[in-house]
């Protein structure tokens, strides 16, 4: 394995060298840096332009030129000697100041639509498997057919009409009209029925309830006005966590399972008095606050299923933490959304809060729970935009894998066997279907930090597709070489990850 990894490492940072030097050769040829300069009639000219033939080494052969910025690049693998230099960019600033803030914005935008898509489109695409044929298969195909074709730059301005304007003035009179009760609760219900499927019966019933549930919620939002004075409340999140529970020991140990249960239910029940315990301290909260709570949350799940967990503590406690974990989401969710009201009321929002532009509101004052519903709302259609079309890749690899695994020998042998349909599924299925995910999700992390360069610019985020896309323009060898080094770094490693996942997902691959 020690190397498998060493060869790894040498061959790509070969290949990282190479690479640099006909990226920057081609960058530095692009064009002139002093082209502005030309036609200019500043009486500092000569100035100016010796000034950035200095900054830039423009004296210098391009070749020449790249072997010094490799030497400073260089610099960066030497621990804490802080001598990391990048060069700097046509302005005079340092390359290794601009890329961290371009990194942040990058990571802000990426990073929430990257995950949701994996987690969604995984989770759509097995189910589209089990359901192969059905009414909901068919539409999940023709869903992710319809939004991978689509360009990000349309989808971009459709949710900036629909989405941010649209709510925007549905804000001024927020009742949701009654056909739009009736469409919503109906659609909802189809939903649900393709979900869980079964025999006429269990689908009537099903789609009854799912659909005078949705219809219940709705009109209780035009009711309570719960779109400006927003909240889930503990009987809610009581509810929710108690689903969230079921949900973990059905998936995880079967709903048989009398200590998964009672692991899932202390749990629930331990969310729902530190709902009430935590809300003073929650007022006067910070990020270290939160963590260290997060903290405490695994540790009670893991604690209590360890205690609970008897001869299957291992699996006790997975069932612990998750539960504890995702219901204790629920709580800073509801606390994030009774800070609405405080937001909507500032100034500088002026009851318009879904952002079009920007990762923030300028000169924005609140507590961490204010930045934090701003945050939000200047990140939501940023991240459906991506999220929307990787979700539409991950379902439809997701889907074949699965029916892929599902036609294997021990597949058949396993259900020939008498093992329950969730074990099949749960513990042989899924787990070797997520193989060839594996190098497309290593993929999509491994250029995560390299942003969405279109995206970026219609929604004015200024990131590192934004830095890349100003280099290449001017041209700016400097900024964009900083770009190529990250994205380089960041891809060579998640695909030597994807190599080691491999083997910890099937026994039988070996790294060698």
């Amino acid at each position: 394995m020690v190397s498998f990894i060493a060869r790894r490492l040498v061959v790509s940072v070969l290949l990282i060298i190479g690479a640099a030097f006909i990226m920057y050769v081609l960058t530095s040829l692009a064009g002139d840096p002093l082209e502005e300069f030309y036609q200019s009639r500043l009486p500092n000219r000569e100035q100016l332009m010796a000034q950035r033939i200095e900054r830039l080494q423009l004296n210098v052969p391009v070749a020449l030129r790249f072997f010094l910025w490799l030497g400073g690049a260089a610099k960066c693998l030497i621990p804490f000697a802080d001598a990391c230099d990048l060069g700097l960019t046509v302005q005079g600033q340092p390359v290794t100041e601009l890329l961290p803030q371009a990194m942040g914005a990058t990571l802000q935008l990426v990073t929430a639509a990257t995950v949701l898509a994996i987690i969604i489109g995984i989770t759509v695409g097995i189910v589209s498997a089990l359901r192969q044929y059905t009414t909901f298969d068919v539409f999940v195909t023709f869903l992710s057919f319809l939004l991978y074709s689509l360009p990000s730059f349309w989808v971009g301005v459709l949710l900036k009409e629909f989405v941010a304007i649209g709510f925007n003035n549905f804000l001024r009179d927020p009742v949701i009209p009654i056909p739009w009760v009736i469409a919503i609760a109906v659609g909802t219900g189809l939903l649900w029925v393709g979900l869980i499927g079964g025999d006429m019966r269990r689908r009537l019933t099903v789609f009854g309830v799912s659909t005078l549930a949705t219809a219940a919620v709705l009109v209780y939002f035009n009711l309570s006005n719960w779109f400006i004075t927003p909240a889930l409340g503990p009987v809610v999140v009581l509810v929710m966590s108690a689903g969230i529970g079921l949900v973990m020991v059905a998936l995880l140990a079967g709903i048989r399972n009398r200590r998964a249960l009672l692991t899932a239910g202390i749990s629930v029940a331990i969310t729902f008095v530190v709902y009430f315990l935590v809300q003073p301290l929650l007022n006067i909260s910070s990020l270290y606050t939160l963590m260290i709570l997060a903290a405490a949350t695994l540790v009670v799940g893991l604690l209590t299923g360890f205690f609970v967990g008897g001869p299957d503590r291992g699996q006790m406690m997975r069932i612990g933490a998750f539960t504890a974990v995702l219901s204790a989401g629920l709580i800073l969710v509801d606390r994030y959304m009774r800070a609405w009201p405080t937001y909507m009321g500032l100034s500088s929002i002026r009851g318009r809060p879904i952002a079009t532009v920007g990762a923030e509101t300028p000169n924005l004052v609140g507590d961490i729970w204010v930045q934090g519903v701003d945050s939000f709302t200047h990140l939501l259609l940023p991240t459906l935009t991506l999220m929307l079309i990787s979700f539409a890749a991950y379902t439809r690899y997701a889907r074949a894998g699965m029916l892929d695994v599902l036609n294997q020998d021990y597949i058949r042998t396993a259900r020939a066997k008498g093992m329950p349909e969730r074990v099949v599924i749960v513990r042989h299925a899924f787990r070797n279907s997520l193989i060839p995910i594996a190098t497309i999700v290593a993929a999509d992390f491994g250029a995560l930090l390299g942003g969405a360069i279109i995206t970026e610019q219609v929604f004015a985020f200024s990131g590192m597709g934004a830095m890349f896309q100003r280099g290449l323009s001017l041209p700016d060898p400097n900024p964009v070489m900083g770009y190529f080094i990250v994205i380089a770094v960041m891809a060579i490693l998640f695909n030597l990850i994807a190599d080691l996942t491999y083997s910890a997902l099937d026994p039988r691959v070996r790294t060698r």
